[in-house]
């Protein structure tokens, strides 16, 4: 019945809890009215503070985040968070994630690491990917730099040192039904479920990423937030402009999105992170980039994809991405994956078969295709089912993404270089 609640809950929006401060008070200007109805309603700018050119670290935020959301590490909880709602939520979360590297992990990890025909680059960028960083450190585990980008904005790390009891109880339970679709269920979350991750007391985007840490063994060490100026250089944002930037909410990246309830500030994150206890590990980065990857989303952001663009060779993936790569409105984001990813992993929301052939790439593929899930393609749809057919039957032991429109899972690699066998 909770579950069920819950549900309609997220629905609904309107019981996503009210958000708050890092002082613990609701920012200036929050109308409740307009909240329930979804609308974007101004906040009053914060009172004038030492200037301060420094990029903001909230890297003890994150930690008190990594602590309460992903159940690990040993930060002190605030004195406002109860620990014993803390230990209910994490009671639940914990078996989870043991399941899921025993059934996932353990079985998609070996497998996926052979598939590249060369050792692919260390740099990884997962367009369309919601809040999917565990399967990204599962595809590729020697990744040193990985860039997601997908319409879901990071979010304010601060306000769960505010929360009461209710809230918090709240708070977890929205974040382990969102949750239940990743690591439990589905392997992606749904789209109409990623929407609610924007508004709330607790991160939801930024929680999922932490979540993805803890699977693999990994602990943040700090948290940024930037932008990416018109020449795809990033600019690490102060606090003196994190501050300015608390006067207005957030422009969500498609309007059938639900508007977020936090500041601008808090679009594009980047966290770094190693493995937990292990001060000679190397260090790695995240950064979670807040863009729509339209064609007419990436001329209003033209600084993403010379940003891109300067990383060189990458390797790449994308899962149950709606079959966006079909569809010419992204031409501009897929002439970027041919170009410039080495290989691409990916389900059949990858580039279909005649356009990588067009591109002169090459495709294997692992498991069975015969339709797409969502997007009739005709021409796509043909070729893809070709590329199948034509190639021997390899299997593959998990499922990566969307199963096909006859419920097969299915997987295929895109590589610059020619197949092996």
């Amino acid at each position: 019945m909770r579950r069920l609640a819950l549900a309609a809950c997220i629905l609904a929006t309107s019981c996503a809890p009210r958000p708050t401060t890092s002082e613990g008070v609701a920012p200036g200007g929050w109308d409740d009215e307009k909240h329930a109805a979804g609308e974007v309603a101004e906040v009053s700018p914060p009172p004038e503070a030492a200037v301060s050119t420094e990029p903001r670290d909230f890297g003890s935020d994150v930690r008190v985040l990594y602590r309460v959301v992903a159940c690990a590490g040993d930060e002190p909880l605030p004195r406002n968070v109860n620990p014993a709602i803390v230990d209910t939520y994490c009671k639940d979360l914990e078996p989870k994630i043991a399941a899921y590297r025993r059934r996932y992990v353990s079985v998609a990890q070996p497998f996926l690491v052979k598939l590249p025909q060369t050792r692919p680059p260390e740099r990884v960028v997962y367009p369309f990917s919601g809040g999917d960083l565990v399967t990204a450190l599962t595809t590729y585990p020697d990744a040193r730099e990985i860039t997601t980008v997908s319409l879901e904005l990071a979010g304010d790390p601060r306000r769960i040192g505010a929360l009461r009891d209710d809230a918090l109880s709240e708070s977890l339970m929205k974040l382990r039904f969102e949750l239940e679709e990743l690591i439990a269920v589905d392997d992606y979350s749904k789209s109409e479920t990623l929407k609610h991750t924007q508004r709330g007391d607790i991160p939801d985007e930024l929680a999922f990423f932490l979540v993805g840490l803890a699977v693999h063994g990994y602990e943040p060490l700090s948290l940024r937030y930037f932008t990416v100026d018109a020449v795809g250089e990033i600019h690490y944002l102060s606090g003196t402009e994190i501050d300015s930037m608390e006067g207005s909410l957030a422009e969500r990246r498609k309007t059938t999105w639900i508007a977020p309830d936090f500041s601008e500030a808090f679009a594009s994150s980047e966290i770094t992170f190693r493995e937990i206890g292990d001060s000679s590990a190397p260090v790695r980065v995240h950064r979670h980039i807040a863009a729509n990857l339209s064609n007419d989303g990436l001329r209003d952001s033209p600084g993403l994809l010379a940003h891109l663009s300067k990383k060189g060779d990458v390797a790449a993936m994308t899962k149950a991405a709606s079959y966006l790569l079909w569809l010419d409105a992204f031409s501009e984001i897929r002439d970027y994956l041919a170009k410039q990813a080495v290989v691409t992993i990916s389900d059949s929301t990858g580039i279909p078969a005649d356009l990588a052939a067009a591109a002169g790439l090459s495709q294997r593929t692992y498991g069975t295709f015969t339709r797409s899930l969502l997007r009739e393609n005709a021409t796509h749809n043909a070729a893809m089912k070709k590329l199948w057919d034509t190639q021997p039957k390899r299997q593959l032991p998990f499922r990566y993404g969307y199963k096909d429109g006859s419920g097969h899972d299915h997987l295929m690699v895109t590589e610059r270089a020619a197949p092996r066998g």
